[in-house]
C-alpha cells in the first residue's frame, strides 16, 4: 500500500467514525437554539415528513435572556413539543408533523405557520417590528396559544405585548359551552394544569393563584389567542411520559390543546 492510499483510507474511515458517532447521538433539526431549550431531545426518525399540520414555537426575546440557563421562549422545548405532537397523531385524524417549527418573532417566518404556540410570555419584550409583523399575523388568520405565566405583573407584561400589536385587544374569560372548549372534548369541567414544580403541593406558582382559561377575538369573533393563566399546560406536554407528573394533569394538558389546534383549524 502507497502512503497516498493508505491516508485516504485513513480519511474514510475517520469520516466513516464521525458518521457513526454523529448517528449514535441522534440529531437535532433546531441543533442551533438548544443552548436556549430547556429540555432539548433528538429528532423521531419521521422528523423530515411534511405534514398538514405543523405546530410553531414562537422564539421570542426577553430581558431574563442570557443567563446562565435556558431562554424564557425555550421553557419546556423542545421535548414538550413533540411530545404533544405525537399524542395529536394519535388521538385525531390530522396529518401532523412530528417535530416543531421554531419560528423567530423577528422573521417573516412566522406567515409560514399558522398555529404558534409561546411559554412564559409574562416576560417577553416586543420591539415595535416584531409588533407590527405578529399585527399582520393575526390579521391573516394566525392563531397563538400562550402558557405557563403567572401573577398580575407577568399579565400586565403580557398584555403589554398584545396591545402593541393591537391597541383594542382585549382578553376574555372562556365560558363553559364555548367552542374552544368542545371542539373535540367537552371541557366544561376544568382542572388547572400545574407545573411540574408545584404540581405536589398547592399549585400556586409565582402567586398565580387562580387558573383562568381566556381568549383573545378578532372583531368576528374568532378566537386568535388562547391564553392559558395561572397555569403550566406545557409541563402537561413534557412530563406526560414520567411518572411522578399525574397522568389526570397530563392528559387534561393534551385535551386543551388537541381542542385548540381542531379549533384553530376549524374557525
Amino acid at each position: 500500500m502507497t502512503l497516498r492510499n493508505w491516508r485516504i483510507g485513513v480519511a474514510i474511515a475517520l469520516i466513516g467514525g464521525l458518521a457513526l458517532s454523529a448517528q449514535s447521538r441522534g440529531r437535532n433539526r433546531w441543533a442551533q437554539y438548544e443552548g436556549e431549550m430547556q429540555d432539548p431531545v433528538d429528532d423521531p426518525p419521521d422528523a423530515d415528513r411534511k405534514g398538514e399540520f405543523a405546530l410553531g414555537r414562537l422564539r421570542y426575546h426577553s430581558p431574563m435572556d442570557g443567563g446562565r440557563f435556558y431562554s424564557r421562549w425555550g421553557i419546556d422545548v423542545n421535548k414538550g413539543d413533540r411530545l404533544f405532537l405525537s399524542h395529536l397523531i394519535r388521538l385525531t385524524r390530522i396529518d401532523v408533523e412530528s417535530i416543531e417549527n421554531i419560528v423567530d418573532i423577528s422573521t417573516d417566518r412566522i406567515f409560514e405557520t399558522p398555529w404558534m404556540f409561546a411559554g412564559s410570555v409574562g416576560d417577553w419584550r416586543i420591539a415595535p417590528t416584531e409588533a407590527a409583523r405578529m399585527r399582520e399575523y393575526f390579521q391573516r388568520g394566525g392563531f397563538l396559544m400562550v402558557d405557563d405565566f403567572h401573577n398580575p405583573r407577568e399579565w400586565a407584561t403580557f398584555m403589554s405585548g398584545m396591545q402593541q400589536m393591537d391597541p383594542a385587544m382585549q382578553a376574555v374569560e372562556l365560558e363553559d359551552g364555548d367552542p374552544m372548549f368542545q371542539a373535540v372534548y367537552n371541557l366544561d369541567k376544568r382542572i388547572r394544569v400545574p407545573g411540574a414544580n408545584v404540581v405536589h403541593g398547592n399549585q400556586i406558582e409565582r402567586g398565580g393563584v387562580e387558573p383562568h382559561w381566556r381568549a383573545i377575538r378578532d372583531p368576528k369573533g374568532r378566537a386568535i389567542v388562547a391564553v392559558c393563566f395561572n397555569m403550566d399546560v406545557g409541563d402537561g406536554w413534557e412530563f406526560a411520559d414520567v411518572p411522578d407528573y399525574p397522568e389526570k394533569y397530563a392528559s387534561e394538558g393534551i385535551r386543551l390543546g388537541v381542542n385548540y389546534v381542531v379549533y384553530a383549524m376549524t374557525h
